[in-house]
């Protein structure tokens, strides 16, 4: 038995084919259209991603601090100067910081909690010296905070007994690596001698020279600090749901919270702009494709008069009529999309292999979100049907009569 197509999607691909200039026309701006819209889409949702990786990826998402100690008047009467007094400059500990550690891993979105204590030393080995900071951490709870494994570039993330974790530029400024010793003085006289256990290099020469990582009690006891923490880190399943978590926490404990939101105001800004920026070019480029499929629609329905016109006289109701049109609108706007997004992926792969990092490794991948171009096919879709409705009406409302005889 021969497939026949109904009346209404029969006539329409015939106008399509009948009209090969029209329809190249239509195609190629709706192809454009979605091959920008996919383009932009997944370029900048890779480049953000990339960029908040690489900010938050040697950080946590929110910090539990203690409250800052507020400058003291000493004198400070009627007629007279006031003197200040700076606060002390001393290591202070977060105050019952298991119950809030607990606390902090019950709230919704929270995925891992580790307490830290860091403060500074200085890192000796023969007659160098360098200013570091010292980072007492449970390595278990750490790294997942921390990618700290996927940045080891020598030995592992295991800090135990004497054995340390520090970064390239520290090893290289030190002339030091694996299984090397080095001795850290710290404030008051007390000093331990360290076995390198491995190094990492995080993407940041600034960290890479300053951290020294080891285990917990043994910062404890250094920075005098004996069972207490300098901070909390936290990390949350929903970057942009640190705030409302830095909020919770501060509410409930009262003490210094600070979410990335807060430290990284600009980065945030900026991310949002571009968000902005992106939209407001999806827009205009929506609204480009359908002025173009419109008009050239438009065009058609006048060149398509007589044929109109007989189609209602052997029976073609209005609704046929409009039908036709809508359903040439839909599927230039269902192809465009197809093509558009195949194109998007050839732009991708071009320009991934032509813009890199500083390490030789793609700016961006060359792939598609299936996301993207499901919504790609409906935005064109439904483009596409907006844009005929308009000429598929005026068709409809046709007098056969005149349309036959213009």
């Amino acid at each position: 038995m021969k497939f026949r197509l109904p009346f209404a999607p029969l006539v329409a691909l015939r106008f399509l084919r009948e009209g090969r200039m029209q329809t190249a026309l239509i195609l190629a701006g709706t192809t454009g259209g979605v091959a920008v819209i996919v383009f932009l889409t997944q370029l900048i949702t890779q480049l953000q991603a990339q960029i908040v990786d690489r900010v938050l990826g040697s950080q946590a998402h929110v910090v539990i601090r203690p409250l800052e100690e507020a400058n003291r008047r000493a004198f400070d009467a009627p007629g007279f100067a006031s003197i200040v007094e700076p606060r002390a400059q001393r290591l202070r500990s977060v105050d019952q910081w298991e119950n809030i550690a607990g606390l902090a891993a019950g709230l919704p979105g929270v995925t891992a909690v580790s307490p830290v204590v860091t403060g500074p030393a200085f890192a000796l080995r023969g007659q160098a010296s360098k200013s570091v900071a010292l980072m007492g951490v449970d390595a278990e709870r750490y790294r997942r905070i921390v990618r700290m494994d996927g940045y080891m570039i020598a030995g592992r993330f295991a800090v135990e007994g004497p054995r340390a974790v520090i970064g390239s530029e520290l090893a290289r400024d030190l002339g030091i690596g694996l299984e090397d010793k080095l001795r850290v003085l710290l404030p008051g006289g007390r000093d331990e001698l360290l076995v390198v256990g491995g190094v990492f290099d995080i993407g940041n020469r600034d960290l890479n020279r300053r951290w020294v990582f080891v285990t917990l009690p043994l910062a404890q006891s250094l920075l005098d600090l004996p069972g207490g923490i300098s901070n909390l880190d936290i990390t949350v399943a929903d970057i942009f749901d640190a705030q409302t978590v830095a909020d919770r926490l501060r509410g409930a404990t009262g003490l210094t919270v600070d979410s990335w939101m807060q430290t990284n105001a600009q980065l945030l800004a900026a991310l949002r702009n571009q968000t902005v920026s992106n939209n407001l070019i999806r827009s205009f480029v929506i609204i480009i494709v359908a002025l173009g499929i419109a008009s050239v629609l438009v065009v058609s329905v006048v060149q398509k008069q007589k044929e109109i016109g007989i189609l209602r006289a052997m029976g073609a109701s209005r609704a046929m009529v409009l039908q036709v049109f809508l359903i040439q609108g839909a599927v230039v706007g269902a192809v465009g999309s197809l093509v558009g997004s195949g194109l998007a992926f050839a732009l991708l792969k071009v320009f991934s292999h032509i813009y890199r990092n500083a390490d030789g490794s793609p700016l961006f991948s060359a792939e598609l979100e299936p996301r993207f171009i499901v919504m790609a096919a409906l935005v064109a879709t439904l483009v596409g049907l907006a844009s005929a409705l308009i000429p598929a009406r005026r068709a409809a409302r046709m007098d056969p009569v005149q349309a036959i005889r213009s």
